[in-house]
């Protein structure tokens, strides 16, 4: 079959390689669609910074590279390997994809999210969504509803990731927020703001493409913070109280500085984004507000089954900001990305 096999930093390969086969407990899944993610730039570009060790097998997967890539995909169900209930051969899924120890302190309190050692099926396990193929353990499956289509089905692990931030916000209906980025994961968070029956959220985004883009899904408070004053629309838009939470999908120091000051009293920030460069905070501007800050990685399972039941009631699209290519196509889609030129990109399995 045909893959995406990462060999090394920015050695990415087409390549034909065996077809797995379903072990025990496993199914086998034909892939659609499998997105491209900043994590998935992150290994390409700079491995060991990604906090992935490529030159040992990973401690619980145990796989190394040559890796096949894609770790947010969907696809349908061909094979079930023994022992497996609760799937059927033609159900159409999407896969929660981490692999965790269940041992450390973070699995001890359900947070598998955040496991020491955690593994990505498609970033660090063997096998992925960018190949024709893959075999999964059949409990990391879930079956898509009518109304959501495999296209869709390969956004629901990056919506998810957002999905997790505003849970973790602590939201409520009728408070106002702000996104920082309006990226994938901004997007994502904008999607899970208004299903979470936020209707005041202020974006900045210096990006034309970005903004048009957020636009295209019907964000109307959109603010270019190089061009605009991002504080007093703030101010204008809350009547002067400041948000009740700021996202940030952005990963830019300066701009998570500047969103701290708009906090209302007893606000949170809650930052999606991976930063890359350390970045100064003033604490004191904490305890004058009794206001917080906070971070979350990845998603639960609950979280791809709210966002699955989001998209089956119509609260997301993918019109306007998703792509595609093919799996011939990957290695021009990462260098588009890295320079800016697209948004989101799905790569067909085909």
């Amino acid at each position: 079959m045909k893959a995406a096999r990462f060999h090394a930093q920015e050695d990415l390969r087409i390549e034909d390689i065996e077809e797995p086969v379903p072990g025990p407990g496993e199914v086998k899944i034909r892939n659609a669609y499998s997105g491209i993610c900043g994590s998935d730039l992150h290994f390409y570009y700079a491995p060991e910074a990604s906090g992935v060790n490529i030159n040992e097998p990973h401690p619980i997967t145990g796989a190394k590279p040559p890796q096949v890539l894609g770790h947010e995909f969907s696809g349908t169900v061909v094979e079930l390997g023994d022992g497996v209930d609760g799937v059927e051969v033609g159900d159409r899924v999407v896969v929660w994809p981490i692999y965790y120890c269940g041992s450390c302190a973070a699995c001890g309190k359900g947070m598998y999210n955040i496991c020491r050692t955690i593994a990505f099926h498609g970033l660090s396990s063997n096998g992925g969504g960018m190949a024709e193929f893959t075999t999964i353990p059949a409990s990391k499956v879930h079956v898509l509803p009518e109304g959501v289509d495999l296209r869709m089905g390969a956004l629901v692990e990056p919506m998810a990731v957002a999905w997790h931030a505003v849970e973790a916000s602590g939201i409520q209906a009728g408070q106002t927020a702000m996104i920082i980025g309006a990226g994938p994961i901004g997007i994502g968070v904008w999607f899970a703001l208004r299903a979470h029956g936020v209707e005041t959220v202020i974006v900045s985004e210096p990006s034309d493409e970005r903004r048009a883009a957020i636009e295209g899904v019907g964000a109307d408070l959109v603010v270019n913070p190089m061009a605009q004053d991002l504080a007093a629309r703030v101010q204008e838009e809350t009547g002067g109280r400041g948000v009740d939470v700021a996202f940030d999908a952005a990963g830019i120091g300066p701009a998570l500085s500047g969103a701290l000051t708009q906090l209302a009293p007893g606000g949170r920030a809650i930052v999606v984004a991976i930063h890359e460069r350390p970045t100064e905070i003033q604490p004191t501007q904490f305890v004058m507000g009794e206001t917080g800050i906070s971070g979350t990685l990845a998603y639960l399972p609950e979280d791809f089954d709210a966002v699955i039941q989001a998209m089956a009631d119509g609260k997301y699209t993918s019109e306007g900001w998703v792509s595609e290519v093919s799996l011939d196509g990957v290695v021009d889609a990462f260098h588009a990305l890295r320079s800016g030129r697209r948004m989101k990109v799905l790569v067909r399995a085909d």
